[in-house]
């Protein structure tokens, strides 16, 4: 009853995960996707419209082009009078301050007063025509303004811009007015520039005022199209009347997609759309893949992906300018296809592009390359053991990117000088950064415990530091697994099983005898055997120890998890059958202590364990037959494996009745190869 409950507390912890990792994935991914509509049509003039009968769904003003808007705005701004406040107060207070300083000072520098009315008389009729700030004058020279309005007595009334003086040319105007009597000369003497200052005051708050009226009175639109009226059918030519309309309706739609009531729909559109694609390749990986569902590492690391990719691609078209091609979808394709399935590499990969493509501008081209891409990469890449095989499968994929654009073009363009050449160079980059895929890979094995082909092919090098050093403490074994190493792999290459993780968990599986080597027959030598000094149960338990002891130094080596797999079920929950019988015999009628003459492990779970612990105990029990035929290796080989059937260790392994047939034909095969007899050499007859 315990274990009934602790079931149901597994499920339901287990059940709670998903329906977790399910709300995250897409709560995240709609998080970043962008909200602005799209116009989800693509059109250019002179070319014809690919589309169906296009009707307007709601009335929406026809605008008018860019260029005829500026044109028109120009015009505007030229006619436009800013207003200025006439300061009395500023002549008033310059005369003044003239009379005080002929007074003073002035009266000595001038030859007589007539200079001193020449100067005031000058200064009234400046200040009377007015005069501006440099920065005025300058705002309005590079506005084209040819009138303003000064304001004076709380009427404004209309005055050209070229009766009014600037700074400089009141000065120059002051120096220079009656020039023939009144020596200049004397006049800058004089400080003229101290009675030079603007009267004429913009007013902004008015002018701003009036500016945004005439704005808003500017009629932005040409015409009015009315909800029902046909735009433009199949096969018509955008002309450029066509274009406008276009252009106009696409404005339109975006603007209408910026209220909230919009927002919130798209957000709902967002949520079913993204929530139904997780939840379809969440029921993917229940019916076909239920290994990769129930554990959690996989589980994690495709939604990590399919995560990363939506994000990045959402970031990039709404955050950036960069351009969405650069971004190397197919290494999702290849992380997959290495560590789990060309199928399931497949459903992700197509699934996390589907979901992309509403975030970018044209998800019909960018499905269509990018599909395209990542079937080349899975295709291509059907193990990855070497830099040399990615390096290939990132020239197909770029190989793939532009001849597929390339043919994209020629149907859409019509036209080899409208060539997009950027894309190509988009794409050449992106191939170039398929690359990165190697490092990262050994980044994903640490974070959610996989373990690629790369590593395995890495540990399999017999100048592996922990296979050099079992090479020389137990050679005997060392050579042992070497035997059961090509045995298991051509066997699992047979059955469809992963050849290269067989070979290697094979290499490894016997390291724990290097704690004591002298006590495994393959190991001893001068006929010296230390079982004799030891009682069948002591002997049993040193046999027992190579697998805790393997395990040991497994963990202190840093061997990943499927390697330890093989160490600890390659005996699997079975007995040590020598003692174990041995003692038996010896004591007929009792009960032995079960538990002293069995291993420790589990039954194999997987067909490459199995595979190896039918390798193991074949190649160890071909060493001992008495002669080496057919007949012999046959019996042996279906005595062995057909009692391990018997006993129950492949219960609880997805191996069938055809799989072990098929392993027991290799074992045959290979055997007889290994042990065939050799012909005798003639002498040489004197």
């Amino acid at each position: 009853m315990n274990h009934l409950n602790k079931k149901k507390t597994i499920s339901y912890k287990d059940l709670i995960y998903k329906l977790l990792l399910f709300i995250v994935t897409v709560a995240v991914i709609v998080y970043f996707l962008p909200r602005e509509s799209k116009f989800n049509y693509q059109f250019d003039i002179d070319k014809p419209w690919k589309y169906g009968q296009l009707m307007a769904t709601f009335d929406f003003p026809v605008y008018k082009d860019e260029n005829v808007v500026t044109r028109e705005l120009d015009n505007l701004s030229r006619s436009f009078q800013p207003y200025f406040n006439l300061d009395k107060k500023v002549e008033t207070s310059v005369l003044k301050n003239l009379r005080e300083n002929y007074n003073k000072n002035l009266k000595f520098v001038m030859p007589n007063q007539d200079y001193y009315k020449h100067i005031e008389n000058t200064l009234r009729i400046i200040y009377s025509a007015g005069i501006i700030s440099t920065t005025n004058a300058t705002e309005l020279e590079k506005d084209s303004t040819l009138f303003i309005r000064i304001i004076e007595n709380k009427i404004a009334n209309p005055e050209s811009v070229n009766n009014l003086f600037t700074e400089k040319e009141a000065y120059e105007f002051l120096l220079s007015a009656d020039s023939a009597q009144f020596n200049p000369m004397i006049l800058r003497q004089c400080g003229l520039y101290e009675y030079i200052v603007p009267n004429l005051i913009e007013d902004k708050a008015r002018t701003e005022t009036a500016h945004k009226e005439m704005l808003d009175n500017y009629s932005w639109a040409k015409g009015v199209i009315l909800s029902g009226q046909k735009i433009i059918d199949r096969g018509e030519i955008v002309t450029n009347e066509k274009y406008s309309i276009l252009e106009s309706l696409r404005k339109e739609s975006i603007q209408r997609s910026e209220t909230f009531s919009q927002k919130r729909l798209i957000l709902i559109g967002q949520i079913l759309f993204v929530g139904l694609f997780i939840l379809f390749f969440m029921l993917y990986l229940n019916l076909f893949r239920k290994e990769y569902f129930k554990h959690r590492g996989s589980l994690s690391l495709l939604f990590v992906l399919i995560v990363l990719y939506t994000v990045a691609t959402s970031l990039l078209t709404s955050k950036t300018t960069i351009n969405i091609n650069i971004l190397p979808y197919a290494m999702l394709a290849i992380v997959i296809r290495v560590f789990l399935d060309s199928r399931t590499a497949f459903m992700t990969y197509l699934m996390t592009i589907l979901i992309c493509s509403i975030a970018v501008s044209l998800p019909y081209d960018f499905i269509l390359v990018q599909v395209s891409a990542g079937l080349v990469a899975i295709f291509s890449l059907r193990e990855l053991s070497q830099r040399s095989q990615l390096f290939r499968t990132a020239i197909l994929v770029i190989i793939t990117y532009l001849l597929i654009y390339f043919a994209f073009e020629l149907i859409v363009e019509n036209d080899l000088s409208k060539i997009n050449g950027r894309m190509y160079i988009y794409f050449i980059i992106n191939g170039v950064l398929l690359l990165f895929a190697y490092p990262l890979l050994f980044m994903l094995e640490k974070t959610f415990g996989f373990t690629s082909n790369v590593t395995l092919v890495e540990l399999s090098n017999i100048n592996n530091e922990l296979l050099k050093q079992m090479a020389e403490t137990v050679p005997g074994t060392f050579q042992h697994s070497m035997q059961v190493a090509n045995l298991a792999s051509e066997a699992a290459n047979r059955i469809g099983a992963n050849s290269q993780l067989v070979r290697t968990g094979a290499l490894y599986h016997d390291i724990g005898k290097m704690e004591n080597p002298a006590f495994f027959t393959e190991n001893q030598s001068g006929g010296v055997n230390p079982h004799k000094n030891l009682n069948y149960e002591q002997s049993a338990q040193v046999v027992i120890n190579h697998v805790t002891d393997g395990l040991k130094l497994a963990e202190k080596h840093n061997l990943p998890k499927v390697i330890k797999d093989f160490i600890s079920t390659h005996h699997g929950h079975g007995k040590t059958k020598y003692f174990y019988i041995s003692w038996m015999n010896e004591h007929p009628g009792e009960e032995p202590n079960e538990e002293k003459f069995t291993y420790p492990g589990m039954n194999p779970s997987t067909k490459e364990t199995a595979v190896l612990m039918m390798a193991d105990s074949v190649e160890a029990a071909s060493r001992s037959l008495p002669e080496y035929t057919e007949e012999s290796i046959s019996n042996l080989v279906d005595k062995i494996i057909d009692s391990q059937v018997a006993e129950g260790y492949f219960k609880n392994c997805p191996i069938t009745f055809k799989d072990i047939e098929t392993v027991k034909n290799v074992f045959k095969e290979k055997l007889k190869t290994i042990y065939h007899t050799r012909i005798s050499y003639p002498e040489l007859q004197k």
